[in-house]
């Protein structure tokens, strides 16, 4: 049931928006000619696919230099609240939202006759592929996106070359201990570079959060973390600066992956994969033919 409340901001809002003259049919949204996002991962994909004067805003995440590889970008565009209001005074042809987004606010776009395209959060790099695709198709630039998704395989490629002499076995830990399972979009980078993630071998197929002593115990060949801070903002890094954790997996045992790099899947993934075939081939340059397992 919708509370009258909603209702009534609702009917304000549409109120707003028919007396502005602000309400247009679309019929069409391929090729549209302004387009909106209020998705982080979204807005970076349309950055890099769309013509500028196309984005008449990005949504409230879109300049974070911690969350988003596109941020310095983003910069040149509207920043947007996320919500209804001023994508009804923007009025564009087209918004780009998550699924997981808030519900009422692509109901009452679309009420108002604002076209909406819903992205799921992608588990893999094929899912990436399809969304670089569907914005190409959706701003009428199909041959921007079909120059990303060539220049992924190309990383790809690449770093299957570098990856095949080791096949290292990748925990990927973040704040207190998370572990990233198998079924997201980090665990298919390591697979389609030919890297596993150990997530499995500590009972974290579908992620969760690791002991101090599981990390240890599972004695996966490298860990791969967000930053190499030597020191913990809150209790929350202070697990991965253990002393059990820093014996074993000192920095030279450690993959570094910004979150901005790993968060959303679009035109990041090159760099993403191109960064991790450099890390690979740095660490086992460093120590040798190959690193020493730990594992038995």
């Amino acid at each position: 049931m919708t509370h009258p409340t909603g209702l009534r901001t609702r009917g304000l809002l549409g109120a707003l928006a028919l007396a502005l003259g602000l309400v247009l049919p679309n019929t069409s949204v391929a090729g549209a000619a302004r387009i909106a996002s209020i998705n982080m991962c979204t807005d970076q994909i349309l950055i890099a696919v769309a013509d500028p004067t196309q984005i008449v805003g990005l949504g409230p995440y879109a300049r974070d230099p911690h969350l988003s590889w596109s941020a310095t970008q983003a910069r040149d565009y509207p920043q947007l609240s996320g919500e209804a209001e001023d994508l009804l005074l923007l009025a564009p042809d087209l918004v780009l939202a998550g699924r997981y987004g808030k519900a009422a606010t692509r109901e009452l776009l679309r009420h108002q006759a604002i076209a909406v395209e819903e992205f799921d959060v992608p588990n893999s790099i094929d899912d990436v592929k399809q969304q670089i695709r569907r914005v190409g198709d959706l701003t009428g630039h199909s041959e921007r996106a079909d120059a990303i998704i060539d220049r992924i395989d190309r990383s790809v490629a690449r770093t299957r070359a570098v990856t095949a002499r080791w096949r290292d076995r990748i925990l990927p830990v973040s704040r207190r201990g998370w572990v990233a399972g198998n079924d997201g979009l980090l665990s298919s980078l390591l697979e389609v570079a030919g890297l596993s993630n150990a997530a499995t071998e500590i009972g974290l197929t579908h992620g969760g959060f690791a002991s101090l002593e599981a990390i240890v115990a599972s004695r996966p060949d490298l860990l791969l973390v967000a930053d190499d801070k030597a020191f913990a903002e809150d209790q929350g890094k202070a697990l991965l600066l253990h002393p059990a954790i820093q014996q074993a997996y000192p920095p030279s045992r450690r993959l570094v992956f910004p979150d901005q790099l790993t968060m959303c899947g679009g035109p990041m993934l090159p760099a993403a994969l191109d960064q991790l075939a450099d890390s690979i081939e740095r660490i086992h340059r460093e120590d040798g033919a190959s690193l020493p397992r730990q594992r038995p």
